[in-house]
């Protein structure tokens, strides 16, 4: 009986063109073995502590079974993979016998890579499905951030009275470009059905900052769609950044997220004229970050009436619902 040859361990693995869901992959092997394989294994898990290949939920395939083509393979919709996560890739190759069975080689080393942020596609998708739950617009006349005395206090004695812009969380999708990558301060616009006036109540803090809304949304500045998302409520959320034409932040945006025209977008809007008109949607809550300092002397700083405990409503590193339909796309939270 002839000695079956055995077949070289897969090695040298490369991933390279890593999306949000997809990624090719190639590796080298001996000469002798290119016209001998029939398949590729590829086995793919997230990355867990230190333990490889290991699934949360056991039910989730971790092989990928290919016919042998050119290298590099492209790898796209043979997994769910999520943005932004840490996963392990080993490689082992494969000769089909008569009877069904495989010759297979070694296992490769495991290789680690990270998959990346929301393209421009998956941000419009998310645009689209933001808009269908934007609503009819409400006009207001503030941006507003609610925050502790301790905030304001350091403000004053340790920032020259400036509100400097920080990173962005990790809340709402875990895709967004935005995320732990672009500095901004939060603001809020949203107003109530009945004063038009902002709530009196706030999860963030009893003290409030309002400043005109023509000093930040006017023809000097851009505005930017970052996100929509939920944390297992009715509520649904719209991040917004606006960054002024030609600042640090607006040069962040530009290739990364969808651009919205000032006047006609379904969320926030600006009208000029002798007294310009500015505008909100009504059925969600809108997250504006603003990626430039904000002096507290151009506005002004009171005590809400309502209450400031509301911790529930708070959206600081909040996680997204990942089993909504209207605010998920295909391609991971």
């Amino acid at each position: 009986m002839a000695e079956v040859e055995l077949l070289s361990t897969p090695h040298n693995i490369q991933i390279s063109d890593v999306t949000c869901d997809s990624f090719r992959i190639t590796w080298e092997m001996a000469h002798e073995d290119t016209s001998r394989v029939t398949h590729y294994f590829i086995d793919l898990s997230r990355k867990e502590g230190s333990e490889h290949n290991r699934f949360k939920h056991r039910d989730v395939p971790t092989k990928l079974v290919a016919k042998a083509g050119p290298l590099p393979m492209a790898v796209r919709g043979h997994w769910f993979l999520s943005p932004r996560t840490e996963y392990c890739v080993a490689v082992q190759t494969a000769i089909r016998q008569p009877d069904g069975d495989y010759q297979v080689s070694e296992w490769s080393q495991v290789v680690e890579f990270c998959t990346g942020d929301y393209a421009m596609e998956h941000l419009q998708q998310l645009l689209d499905k933001a808009q269908a739950a934007a609503g009819r617009m409400l006009r207001f006349s503030v941006f507003y951030r609610n925050q502790s005395p301790e905030y304001f206090h350091y403000v004053r004695s340790e920032c020259g009275g400036a509100m400097l812009p920080s990173f962005k969380d990790n809340s709402g999708s875990h895709g967004s470009p935005i995320n732990g990558k672009l500095r901004g301060v939060f603001l809020s616009c949203n107003t109530e059905f009945d004063t038009g006036l902002p709530p009196k109540d706030s999860p963030y803090g009893p003290l409030r900052f309002q400043i005109s809304a023509d000093r930040l949304l006017n023809p000097s500045t851009n505005l930017y769609f970052a996100d929509f998302y939920c944390m297992y409520t009715a509520y649904h959320y719209v991040v917004l950044v606006l960054a002024p034409a030609g600042s640090e932040g607006d040069s962040f945006c530009k290739s990364r997220l969808p651009r919205l025209d000032l006047s006609t977008n379904p969320f926030l809007t600006y009208t000029s004229g002798d007294i310009p008109v500015f505008c909100h949607a009504s059925d969600v809550i809108l997250e504006v970050l603003y990626t430039e300092p904000l002096l507290l002397e151009h506005g002004i700083l009171a005590q809400i009436s309502g209450r400031h405990q509301l911790m529930s409503l708070s959206t600081a590193n909040a996680k997204k619902d990942p089993s909504c339909k209207v605010c998920n796309i295909s391609v991971g939270r």
